[in-house]
């Protein structure tokens, strides 16, 4: 198979998650960001760095937005939003995050393949992406993609939507975010 080919590919899978993901878990996600004082995000690997994307356009948008774990993130109080990513929803070092977060009065959200896992049974919020966990001999899910990559681009994606009805919601375009993009680049 050609490159191109395998990106057409990829595109076809992500066009195929797109039906399978609920507007009201989606809705739900949003209202939370909308109602937060503050707003934490927390990924391992790929996944984290799609939640350091997400982070980086909410603080465009003027949101107080953190990547956990990052030195300047601020304190979780009651009533913050965390949002979780993880595929498995099981990922070692985001459970006890996720934890801690509820222990400290927050609203925990699980952006996962699995609503069962430890974070989604933690979680106040979850919204179920499609999409194979790594082992994909443990998924129902096809892709020709390796581990967990379909999930991880499809949390990208599904991230960018969220600005985007975020941006709708408060009349923002590129040009008012612009304002407040890194200028000592």
């Amino acid at each position: 198979m050609k490159t191109t080919e395998y990106l057409t590919a990829i595109i076809d899978e992500l066009i195929q998650t797109v039906p399978q993901i609920s507007e009201e878990e989606t809705a739900q996600l949003v209202t939370a960001v909308l109602e937060a004082d503050k707003v934490f995000v927390a990924g391992a690997g790929r996944s984290g760095l799609a939640g350091k994307a997400f982070v980086m356009r909410m603080m465009h948008m003027g949101i107080d937005a953190y990547v956990v774990g990052e030195t300047v993130t601020a304190n979780l109080e009651a009533g913050d939003l965390l949002i979780v990513g993880s595929g498995s929803g099981e990922t070692s070092t985001l459970v006890p995050v996720a934890a801690k977060a509820k222990q400290l009065g927050g609203v925990v959200a699980a952006v996962t393949i699995n609503p069962q896992s430890a974070i989604g049974q933690l979680a106040d919020i979850v919204v179920q992406l499609p999409g194979a966990v790594k082992d994909q001999a443990k998924s129902d899910y096809s892709t020709i993609q390796p581990m967990g990559s379909l999930f991880e681009q499809t949390l990208l994606l599904f991230y960018d939507a969220v600005i985007l009805k975020y941006m709708e919601m408060h009349q923002l375009d590129s040009g008012k975010m612009y304002g407040k993009h890194a200028n000592l680049e």
